[in-house]
């Protein structure tokens, strides 16, 4: 346990002291919510009041980014955490680690609890934005949000590690991390709602990991019983697979399971490392 705190406080006091990092992390989320989700909500109220929607009056597309943005923030730097194994790696430090007598699968669970935190961290600090966007988020759905990005974050930092684990060089990890982040970020339902894809599209949003994780960050801040099934159905937020409608004890019992998986997989691969 020694070694899992100590590993997983040298990334807390890392993140902390890269202030460049810290701010960093706001520039994108940041881009999307002032960019994307502004300028697409009115041209989205634009286009339903030329179409006469009147029962979609009420979609805001920035209450419906807004899930998916936190979800983004958690999701990227969960993974990208992972970046510091091989930095690690290539400065050396590394091996000093693996020499000593600590157990490989502790320093790896430690690595994942530290990107576990730090991806948890900045997703609470998105919530500084609500005073600026008008967005209604109640203290009740912060508490409910909580346990459930810390699930996401520990599932993604595992997914995070393994990949760290059999690379050696942080161009190799970032080029990689990168085929894998865009599509699963973009067929999540975190920046449009999943409605009227081709087959194969929806095919992919199914068995994309990130649906049930973007699909929960929704139904814990957004009021999801006082939408009339119009406006939710317009949302996206009557996820289905094969007719099923998805409940959220299910979406939280397969990111769950996902997470068993890969940290598994993760602490293999880490100790098969050279």
């Amino acid at each position: 346990m020694e070694a899992i705190f100590a590993v997983w406080q040298r990334d807390l006091i890392k993140f902390f002291r890269d202030r460049a990092r810290l701010l960093g992390s706001f520039a994108m989320p940041l881009m999307f919510l002032l960019i994307f989700g502004i300028g697409m909500d009115g041209a989205l109220s634009s286009m339903l009041n030329v179409s006469g929607m009147d029962q979609l009056s009420n979609f805001n597309y920035v209450s419906f980014i807004y899930p998916g943005i936190i979800a983004m923030t958690v999701f990227s730097t969960s993974i990208f955490s992972a970046l510091s194994v091989v930095n690690d790696k290539e400065e050396g430090y590394m091996k000093e680690i693996l020499v000593s007598p600590v157990s490989r699968t502790n320093v790896a669970i430690g690595k994942i609890l530290g990107s576990t935190t730090v991806a948890v961290i900045q997703g609470l600090l998105m919530l500084l934005f609500i005073p600026l966007i008008g967005v209604e988020v109640g203290i009740m759905n912060i508490a409910k949000l909580l346990p459930i990005m810390f699930l996401v974050a520990f599932t993604l930092s595992s997914i995070g590690m393994m990949v760290a684990s059999t690379l050696k060089t942080s161009t190799g990890f970032q080029a990689v991390i990168q085929v894998i982040i865009f599509p699963m970020l973009f067929l999540s339902g975190a920046f449009f709602p999943l409605n009227g894809m081709p087959d194969w599209m929806n095919a992919l949003v199914k068995i994309n990991p990130m649906t049930y994780a973007v699909d929960l960050f929704k139904h814990a801040m957004l009021d999801v019983n006082s939408m009339n099934e119009t406006l939710r159905q317009a949302m996206g937020l009557n996820l289905s697979v094969f007719g099923h409608q998805v409940r959220t004890w299910e979406e939280i019992a397969f990111i769950m399971a996902l997470g068993a998986l890969f940290v598994m997989l993760a602490t293999l691969f880490f100790n098969r490392s050279e």
